[in-house]
């Protein structure tokens, strides 16, 4: 008798389980592809600083209910690409100059102690990993029709040097740090046309973490990060006084 008991108590529950968990799926899934297409608008510069995001404009554009588009731009908010403004909703955030420096900053620190904990691990075919996205890379920054794609193999070649240091809770952190500075540094190649000079930062980069040695690949990381972050302060201010 009490054996019966038991398999009928646990019939409904082994049936309910299921159901409870599968049924958000769907909603969550959209809310991802519509943060993934907002993020994209953001750093491709589609969408501009300041410019505010309605929730039923998007919803209609992505033809789906509002619900997904609040998710979205919570979770674009938690980024720092958008800003939550009384009386206004979301906007697209605008970082001062001294805020873009600190972000540079800020990932100088991070990306320079992931570096020393991933050399002792690096192997030779992290090395070639790198170099071959280097190099589409550098062929992608010689063709106007993949600016929105510099950003991407940025990232890619970056985080191919930081990811033997086997710790991937960071790397999503400084992931989200460098989609906030990548608007800023695709704007400054587009406008400045210095894109050989990019190609050929990331190359001493390479070579220096080629050495194994930590303090010297640190040292160039850290130039590489702080240089851009003082010259974009500047480059910023300059380019948002001449276009208002």
């Amino acid at each position: 008798m009490g054996k019966r008991q038991r398999r009928t108590n646990l019939a409904p529950s082994q049936a309910a389980v299921p159901a409870r968990r599968s049924s958000p799926i769907p909603r969550q899934s959209l809310a991802a592809a519509v943060v993934e297409r907002l993020r994209d608008k953001i750093l491709d510069g589609e969408l501009r600083e300041g410019q505010q995001l309605r929730q039923d404009a998007i919803a209609t554009e992505f033809q789906i209910s509002r619900i997904p588009v609040r998710e979205a731009l919570s979770h674009l908010a938690a980024e720092g690409l958008i800003t939550i403004v009384a009386n206004r909703g979301a906007v697209v955030s605008a970082l001062a100059p001294e805020e873009i420096e600190q972000l540079f900053e800020t990932r100088a620190v991070l990306e320079c102690y992931m570096l020393r904990c991933a050399i002792p691990n690096f192997t030779e075919s992290d090395f070639e990993k790198a170099a071959e996205i280097l190099r589409q890379y550098e062929q992608s920054l010689e063709k106007d029709s993949e600016v929105k794609n510099w950003g991407q193999w940025n990232w890619s070649f970056h985080s191919t040097l930081y990811a033997p240091a086997n710790r991937p809770a960071m790397l999503a952190f400084i992931k989200t740090l460098n989609n906030n500075c990548d608007r800023y540094t695709r704007l400054h190649l587009v406008v400045t046309r210095k894109l050989r000079q990019a190609g050929e930062a990331h190359r001493e980069l390479l070579n220096a973490c080629r050495t194994r040695n930590p303090d010297v690949a640190s040292a160039a990381l850290w130039r590489h990060i702080t240089d851009a972050g003082v010259y974009l302060k500047e480059f910023i201010k300059r380019h948002r006084e001449q276009h208002g």
